[in-house]
C-alpha cells in the first residue's frame, strides 16, 4: 500500500509536469483555465502546486493534454520513480 506522502509527492510531480508543459507552450494559467471552461485560475494554480491538497484528476489531464497538444504520458514523467522509491 502506498503511503499518503508518496501519493502527495506523485501529485506534486504531475502538477510540476503540467506547469512545465503549459509554460513551454507559452500559455498562462488563466488561458488554460478558460480553455477548460473555468472562469478563474484557481483550479490550475492550486493543482500545479498541490495547494490545500488540490490536484489534477484524469479528466483534467486529458483536457490539458488535448489543449496543449502533448501526450498524456508527459504529465507522468518521473512519477513511477516516486512510487518505486518513496
Amino acid at each position: 500500500m502506498l503511503k499518503k506522502e508518496t501519493i502527495e509527492n506523485a501529485y506534486k510531480k504531475i502538477g510540476e509536469n503540467v506547469a512545465k508543459a503549459r509554460k513551454k507552450r507559452k500559455m498562462s494559467q488563466l488561458a488554460l483555465s478558460l480553455e477548460m471552461g473555468y472562469k478563474s485560475v484557481s483550479v490550475i494554480s492550486f493543482a500545479e502546486i498541490c495547494l490545500n491538497g488540490a490536484h489534477f484528476n484524469l479528466a483534467h489531464l486529458m483536457q490539458i493534454s488535448s489543449i496543449l497538444e502533448v501526450p498524456l504520458a508527459t504529465f507522468f514523467e518521473s512519477v513511477e520513480e516516486i512510487i518505486k522509491n518513496p
